[in-house]
């Protein structure tokens, strides 16, 4: 691939005296407090809000069509083009915005595996952006600075606004990848989350390029190195579960798959934290503290006092903190070859069971589902969960096929003798409106059950419609909610209900053209 950093082209920018180059976190809370970009809380922690937009833009992101890329994109409603013509103009108007303004830069990592890090560097126009990357990345130690040389930049000017009927955007907003000039361009959006997932997309075509599996869900690891992988969406619970006082975190969102076993891409989190609590998530509860950054999180104007019952800005609401801040967790993030995978969803139609075995050709057929809901908050315009099949459980992220994510996941299922599990953290007796959210200690329970092998000892049948394979009790679960349709007042709505969601299913599948008829065979039947 054809390499032209930006590096020449901002250094005039970089070099002047308004540019704070690789701040301490106490003192980019300074700058932000100072230049009134958000206020302390009681335990700490910097909040801020991100006006409009709370949530991804998914429809202002495009990545550069250039003569390197062009065949190895999926081009789509995911992954838009733009032409070379149109990211130039506004890259110039952006840098010309950017001229003599106060600048915050953080140079570091992503990946903790040193084999396979890439040195980022980004441009923030807001302090607490700048303190936001600097604790969700890998930072870098003395030494590592010194010789620091980024491969890739990322540009955040929220106050840069594209024009769509000259740059061809959908909105003032844009998020643009280009893969041969290595710089990512934010425009017009204070949500913080857009940097975090940008890399993530660039990874996600660096890596595979080295055979390295990117995987877009968290991990944990026990006390006899057996490490434990979590897929999902936003909102499905990888953060959540794998914050588990009994084992140790390798990371909450982003991971590779070498051939020496997973390495966290990052060096934070990024939890939701709507109706947390220290009941529930005593580790994310006690990670809020100096250097956390909360981002639209109601704030009592008196106490400081964090609200996180309160959706006033946002369901989507968020705390950023370094991975140190969760006690025990494994630093660096570098551990062995996963035993057991758990798929996330939150069935918002109350269909599927809390907990089920998947065969290797099911877990390929979920896996190229990726069925879930979106939920509230996460994306622009979604205000409650709907049904949605996100391909590889990170479909917004992934600019290759999903063939090859998929191939190389069942490849190493294959190769590692790894168990996978289908977890509902949705919804059970009724859909959403009528039933309600899974307890979270009955998922607790039964993740515990499946990481520690437990489960294998219940009595499995297999579902009638689904085919997956539910397990007839479980420790610490009563035994009805592991039959959904036993959870409903009236049988025969489920009944109509997850034939509803089987006929989504199969035709969601039948984009997949090429795909193994024993795979094809793993789906639903009606």
């Amino acid at each position: 691939m054809k390499i032209q950093t930006v590096e020449n082209e901002l250094e005039e920018i970089m070099n002047a005296e308004h540019v704070h180059h690789n701040l301490s976190v106490a003192r980019l809370i300074e700058s932000a407090l100072e230049r009134r970009e958000g206020c302390l809380t009681s335990t700490g922690a910097f909040c801020a809000t991100t006006g409009k937009y709370t949530g991804r833009s998914p429809k202002d992101r495009y990545i550069v069509d250039e003569p390197s890329v062009h065949d190895k994109i999926a081009w789509g409603s995911v992954n838009q083009p733009i032409s070379p013509e149109a990211f130039q103009r506004i890259y110039d108007r952006m840098l010309s915005y950017l001229r003599g303004r106060e600048l915050f830069v953080f140079d570091g990592f992503v990946g903790n595996d040193p084999a396979y890090r890439l040195p980022i560097r980004v441009i923030n126009e807001y302090a607490w952006h700048n303190l936001f990357v600097h604790q969700l990345f890998v930072r870098p130690s003395e030494g590592e600075l010194d010789n620091h040389k980024p491969a890739f930049t990322v540009i955040a000017a929220p106050g840069f606004h594209a024009i769509p009927e000259i740059d061809g955007t959908n909105s003032e907003t844009c998020i643009i990848i280009s893969f041969e000039k290595r710089v990512v361009l934010i425009g017009g959006t204070e949500y913080a989350g857009e940097m975090k997932k940008s890399i993530f997309s660039v990874m996600n075509l660096f890596l595979p390029e080295q055979n390295v599996l990117s995987m877009h869900c968290s991990a944990n690891v026990g006390e006899e190195g057996d490490v434990a992988l979590f897929f999902g969406l936003s909102g499905t619970g990888k953060t959540t579960l794998s914050a588990d006082p009994n084992r140790r975190l390798i990371g909450d969102d982003e991971h590779g798959w070498s051939d020496k076993g997973v390495f966290n891409i990052e060096g934070g989190c990024y939890a939701k934290c709507i109706h947390l609590s220290e009941e529930k998530e005593p580790q994310i509860w006690n990670a809020i503290r100096f250097g956390t950054v909360l981002e639209n999180v109601v704030v009592d104007p008196k106490t400081r006092e964090a609200d996180f019952d309160s959706n006033r800005f946002t369901e989507n609401t968020r705390a950023a903190y370094p991975i140190e801040h969760i006690s025990g967790a494994v630093i660096p993030g570098v551990a062995g070859h996963p035993r057991v995978i758990l798929f996330l969803t939150a069935d918002a139609y109350g269909v599927l069971p809390p907990i089920a075995k998947l065969t290797k050709e099911q877990a390929m057929y979920h896996f190229l589902s990726g069925y879930t809901s979106k939920l509230a908050g996460t994306e622009r315009g979604v205000t409650e969960p709907e049904a949605t099949f996100s391909t590889c459980f990170g479909a917004p992220f992934l600019p290759l096929s999903p063939s090859v994510y998929a191939e190389m996941l069942g490849k190493k299922i294959d190769e590692h003798d790894v168990r996978v599990y289908l977890v509902n953290t949705g919804w059970s007796g009724g859909p959403y409106g009528v039933g309600q959210r899974m307890k979270l200690s009955y998922t607790r329970a039964m993740v515990t059950a499946a990481i520690t092998g437990d489960i294998e000892e219940a009595n499995f049948s297999p579902d009638p419609i689904f085919g997956i394979l539910v397990p007839d009790a479980i420790q610490g679960v009563p035994n009805t909610v592991l039959t959904p349709r036993n959870t409903w007042n009236d049988p025969a709505a489920y009944d109509k209900q997850a034939r509803l969601l089987a006929e989504q299913f199969i035709h969601n599948f039948k984009k997949f053209k090429d795909v193994p008829q024993d795979i094809m065979n793993a789906g639903p039947r009606i």
